[in-house]
């Protein structure tokens, strides 16, 4: 029977439950206690990033400080144009262009032919020539690739540089980007659109697919622009010793590439992209999957490398004072730049221009632009900048659909990545035929290909106070991470009788959404608790306290990108984080040391299943809600994933099946496995999936896809 001192019990639990601030670090109630070392929270992570990335960067400067001579210069070039290689490549053969004119347009001074040609085999790229009215022989050209926009070199602003350039005599090839223009890599028919976005998730949602192999995005761009220069020198208007290349903001990105890596190119004015990585870092972030190089700081490579790989050819890096590529850091660079130059014995080839603007084209900067040129590639004449009537859209559509999807079937960097990492994942299926040998070496190159690195806290766990409840009380805990890092937990330990203390075993419980999404009373913790077990609940970093709050419009990608320049992923770090919640556990004396298992929901799940495959004693572990594999994400053309759950470069060596069967004999249940797409598997896909691994631990792996509690599982995981 409910009787009064039942209800007063009661309503003192729900009054102590409202007044509970579960927050570890900055937050809370007003009047509450915060900390001003952990007052952002929130970029915590992107901090710690930064910091491992400038670490890489510190040991190019030392590096650079030391080259005072020709002979040094010319070493590092050699040495960057390697490595540059190592990370674009490996680079496609040099297969047939096949190109055709698909329309002429006659105006004033000029004409333009449409072109199409193949960079690699069915893979289109769309473009424009524009020959001067009266042009003979052999004369210079420039390649104009353009930055992001959805009309591509059909807008007005790009329009405007080209068209002053073909008025000054100058033949200019334009291309479509992957992903604008003609070129979207993800087109819709039925309505006219790109099935992810604009551009910038354009390029991203395929840069991911591409990460994953161990391949970078950057190739593709790099490529084209290549391929687009061997076509040029087919032409008889062109002089193959006089070619120059110019873009802004992509097009500054991909100029910037093309510049460093195609020895063909005389001159190079790169606009509105060169700064800084550290100075990247520390305003905007990395951006688009195009403009991250894999490991490129880990390997000793900054934006300063890809101007002073062609040192002393003539460049011209353009920038304008208000960009938000910080114009800090790209002056920064040009002085760096300068020098290089200059040991080389040609301080006037090298000039950085700036005016007072935004980020985009001004006539100042286009003007220098021109004289740059015309002084570089020997065709003198009038800089000044001229108005111009533009053509329209329509007028420059190239193909007959106004897509090469539509109208050529062309490959996109989707089809082309899906058919590369066929071989990378048959060499799995391969491995997989001896586990015993597979499985260590799997689990070996998580740890390089994650970036793991065992838990060193330097310094003690922070207790931060705790409240207590009908038969158990919440701990607040601000335990050390990786470098200077913290990780919020709550300790869930049962009430202990006055005279002893008694030793439960223990939970690390990991969610995607939180540290207090099942923390209520009356909630799963609470019951998991009253069952007999101590349950920690982190908020590992980019979760709970520590998300990362996107810029809007922008994919959930930048901590992922931060993080694989420097050879590390989100997911290896939360895989020692885990490990760290685990090392706290074990020296408490309220927790059996050798009973500690691990739950993991959602996006982290896969951090989780990282850390019990590193480490042996997390004895069991309960993924809920967890991407099936990785493979399915190169292998299909949509997919909605968190990157941070992501590794780059994994399906070289392993993928998260083989992580699941490391981890036998313990054991491992699956609740609600995910797709790619987030959606339910169904049995066919588990078994697609995971089938080599039902098959090696088929006492010691338990997948449920119906509606069954996380409490079962457990009580499965820790019986004998």
């Amino acid at each position: 029977m409910f009787n009064t001192t039942s209800l007063l019990l009661l309503l003192s639990v729900v009054g102590a439950q409202s007044r509970e601030d579960l927050t570890v670090l900055d937050g809370g109630p007003a009047g509450t206690a915060r900390w001003i070392d952990w007052s952002d929270p929130g970029l915590m992570l992107v901090h710690h990033l930064n910091d491992l990335t400038r670490d890489c960067l510190a040991t190019r400067e030392e590096e650079i400080g030391e080259l005072k001579t020709p002979e040094a210069w010319e070493k590092r070039q050699a040495k960057v144009r390697q490595t540059l290689d190592q990370i674009l490549g490996p680079w496609p053969a040099r297969s047939p262009l096949n190109p055709r004119i698909t329309g002429i347009i006659r105006n004033e001074g000029y004409r333009v032919e449409k072109i199409v040609f193949e960079s690699m085999p069915n893979f289109h790229v769309t473009g424009a020539l524009f020959i001067p009215e009266g042009h003979s022989g052999r004369g210079p050209a420039i390649l104009n690739v353009i930055g992001h926009s959805a009309q591509a070199f059909r807008r007005d602003i790009y329009q405007n540089v080209i068209l002053n350039l073909v008025h000054k005599g100058f033949v200019v090839f334009t291309i479509d980007p992957l992903g604008q223009g003609e070129r979207l890599q993800y087109f819709d028919p039925q309505n006219g659109k790109s099935t992810v976005g604009s551009s910038t998730q354009e390029h991203s949602h395929a840069g991911l697919q591409c990460f994953l192999t161990g391949r970078s995005i950057a190739r593709y761009f790099t490529w084209d622009g290549i391929r687009a220069i061997d076509y040029l020198l087919t032409r008889s208007e062109v002089d193959p010793n006089r070619i120059g290349v110019t873009g802004l903001s992509g097009g500054g990105t991909q100029s910037s590439y093309v510049g460093a890596i195609d020895q063909r190119v005389l001159a190079a004015a790169p606009t509105g992209f060169i700064t800084s990585i550290s100075r990247l870092l520390g305003s905007i972030g990395p951006q688009d999957a195009e403009q991250v190089f894999y490991r490129g700081p880990l390997l000793g490579i900054d934006h300063a490398d890809l101007l002073e790989v062609r040192a002393p050819k003539p460049t011209l890096q353009v920038t304008t004072t208000r960009d938000f590529f910080s114009i800090q850091g790209a002056r920064e660079t040009a002085a760096e730049v300068r020098q290089v130059f200059e040991i080389l014995g040609h301080p006037e080839h090298f000039d950085q221009i700036e005016d007072d603007y935004e980020h985009g084209f001004t006539k100042k900067n286009n003007e220098a632009t021109y004289a740059f040129f015309q002084e570089s590639l020997d065709l003198p004449g009038s800089s000044q900048e001229t108005t111009y009537p533009f053509l329209t859209e329509q007028e420059l559509t190239v193909t007959q659909t106004g897509q090469i999807s539509t109208s050529l079937q062309s490959e996109t960097v989707f089809s082309i990545n899906r058919q590369e990492a066929g071989p990378l994942l048959q060499k799995l299926e391969e491995s997989r035929q001896n586990l015993s040998q597979h499985l260590p070496r799997a689990v070996n190159q998580a740890k390089q290909l994650s970036g793991f690195r065992s838990p060193n806290p330097n310094m003690a766990p922070i207790f931060r106070g705790q409240y207590q409840r009908d038969g158990y009380r919440v701990e607040k805990w601000g335990l050390p991470g990786e470098g200077d890092t913290i990780i919020p937990t709550l300790v869930f330990a049962p009430d202990q009788p006055a005279d002893q203390v008694t030793a439960w075993p223990a939970i690390i419980y990991a969610h995607d959404q939180g540290k207090t999404t099942d923390a209520a009373v009356g909630g799963t913790i609470e019951a998991i608790v009253r069952s007999g077990f101590v349950v920690a609940a982190p908020d590992l970093l980019g979760y709970g306290e520590t998300a990362y709050e996107l810029t809007k419009g922008h994919a959930p990608v930048q901590p992922f990108f931060n993080a694989l320049m420097s050879g590390r992923s989100v997911a290896g770090i939360n895989a020692g984080g885990a490990i760290g919640v685990l090392a706290f556990l074990q020296n408490r004396d309220d927790v059996k040391a050798d009973e500690i298992g691990a739950v993991g929901f959602g996006d982290v799940a896969p951090a989780m299943l990282h850390a019990a495959a590193f480490e042996p004693q997390i004895r069991w572990l309960v993924l809920v809600e967890s991407l099936l594999d990785y493979q399915s994400i190169v292998m299909h053309p949509h997919y909605d994933v968190n990157a941070n759950s992501l590794v780059a470069g994994a399906l070289s060596e392993y993928d998260l099946p083989d992580l699941l069967a490391s981890i036998t004999p313990r054991r491992v249940a699956l609740l609600q496995p995910r797709t790619h797409l987030r959606t339910a598997a169904t049995r066919d896909q588990i078994a697609s999936s995971l089938g080599f691994v039902e098959r090696h631990a088929m006492k010691t792996l338990r997948v449920e896809t119906g509606k069954v509690d996380v409490e079962p599982l457990i009580r499965w995981c820790v019986s004998k």
